[in-house]
């Protein structure tokens, strides 16, 4: 079937999915298991997944190994397994990934390519569904909504007086929500019994790490692609509890959060009342990354996805009066550029050609200045400009056994041998005001 015609079939599933749901938030949704398995979900998850790329799970078979043992077929065998009721999951592959711009390790757990394949195609399905019941504070891993989107709510709430902030995420999120609540969670939507006994068999799949597989009653292990959206129906609830518990705007980028209040004072109420939903939850917030914050002239501002954010005024005497909440790259994301742009320029590396390496380099900063441009960002893009500089040049200079002096001079050249600038390529935030540049009408109103 022609990939179009996949993904128009799909949609159209979707859509209708989405509209039942929207329709009557009490309905629960009986008959979804027959639509796993149809030959164009099915297709379209085999082509998010084999798009996603990603590593081979515990059978150690890559996407290039399903390709040459037969897509088709595999997809065929697929289809009997979970329609004869005896698919079972592979436990996941564990591995440790360091956090860009830290020392901590994150766990990834990688399931097997049949498994991911199973996975995107559950979610295609059940998705829309509670995409329907999803509040507007919530942002994470959610289709048509971005970062950014989150972070516009910061720009619009601080300009309208709401400058004390709770800052926090919720403590090893991922893996300790409880696998029974979750489950009670999937069912106020979702009263297949083949649908839910497929979502229990993922999350009991367990893990391998160190040779040994680890079952849990806890945790959808972040890696998985169902994982992110079965996080997201179980925080849901505490969204929902916020509307009638909490105080202040609540902005939820996954585990990632923020309440934006008015007063020391409700920003107080909101963190005790936060520490209590979650702890019905089973969860808790991350002590470390949990605390109070005044967005103030010379405050020290806070760190969320990845920009730091600090109330500021404006530089020329024609902008003195006006004060508002700037962001850049947070410190961690300045030194990730950096250590990727280190990476790519070793010493190991001196027999690659010089324009593979500074290609190398364009395509990170490209996607790392695709983020980062929406903020108050030039000092720092220069800054990542003249370290990509310097550093290619060094690259060169060792290559050619002529010094850093010689490097430089070659790098500044009229193609400066390929190596991009991101000077002039920032688009600072404003209130009230899309950031993809339109005006956002009615501001609180979308949210």
């Amino acid at each position: 079937m022609a990939i179009a015609a996949v993904n128009d079939k799909t949609r159209e599933l979707q859509r209708t999915l989405y509209r039942a749901a929207k329709a009557d938030p009490h309905r629960r949704f009986h008959a979804l298991y027959d639509k796993v398995l149809r030959r164009d979900v099915l297709e379209r998850a085999w082509g998010q997944v084999r798009r996603n790329r990603g590593a081979a799970g515990i059978d150690r078979k890559t996407l290039a190994d399903v390709e040459r043992y037969g897509v088709d077929r595999l997809l065929d065998e697929l289809v009997a397994d979970l329609r004869a009721g005896s698919y079972r999951p592979l436990p996941a592959r564990r591995v440790l990934i360091p956090k860009p711009g830290s020392g901590e390790q994150r766990p990834l757990s990688i399931p097997a390519v049949r498994d991911r394949v199973v996975q995107a195609a559950l979610k295609t399905v059940i998705e829309p569904i509670f995409e329907a019941d999803f509040l507007p504070c919530s942002f994470g891993f959610r289709p048509r909504k971005s970062a950014h989107d989150a972070l516009q709510v910061l720009i619009d709430q601080s300009w309208r007086g709401r400058r004390w902030v709770v800052e926090t995420d919720i403590a090893n999120c991922f893996e300790a929500i409880p696998h029974s609540r979750l489950v009670s969670a999937v069912e106020e939507r979702i009263c297949d019994r083949r649908v839910l006994k497929l979502v229990r068999a993922m999350l009991r799949s367990g893990v391998m790490e160190g040779g040994a597989v680890r079952h849990s009653v806890t945790g959808t292990p972040q890696g998985g692609v169902a994982s992110p959206l079965l996080a997201n129906v179980y925080l849901h609830r505490l969204d929902r509890e916020w509307q009638t518990r909490g105080h202040g705007v609540l902005v939820r980028y996954a585990d990632d959060l923020v309440v934006m209040c008015q007063t020391r004072r409700e920003a107080e109420e909101a963190l005790a009342a936060l520490r209590v939903i979650l702890a019905e939850l089973g969860l808790q917030p991350k002590a470390a990354k949990t605390r109070i914050v005044h967005l103030c002239e010379g405050g020290e501002g806070l760190d969320f996805l990845g920009f730091h954010h600090r109330w500021v005024r404006g530089a020329s005497p024609q902008a003195r009066h006006v004060a508002f909440l700037a962001r850049w790259p947070a410190r961690q994301a300045m030194q990730h550029a950096r250590e990727r742009v280190r990476e790519s320029t070793t010493r190991q590396r001196l027999l690659l050609p010089v324009d593979q390496v500074t290609r190398e380099i364009n395509t990170f900063l490209r996607g790392w200045a695709g983020y980062f441009r929406y903020g108050n960002s030039a000092r720092h893009f220069d800054a990542i400009t003249a370290y990509a500089f310097n550093r290619v040049a060094l690259f060169v200079g060792k290559r050619q056994q002529r010094g850093r002096g010689y490097g430089r001079w070659l790098v500044q050249g009229s193609d400066r041998v390929g190596l991009i600038s991101l000077n002039g390529s920032v688009i600072a935030p404003r209130p009230n005001r899309d950031w993809r540049g339109s005006p956002n009408a009615g501001g609180e109103g979308r949210r």
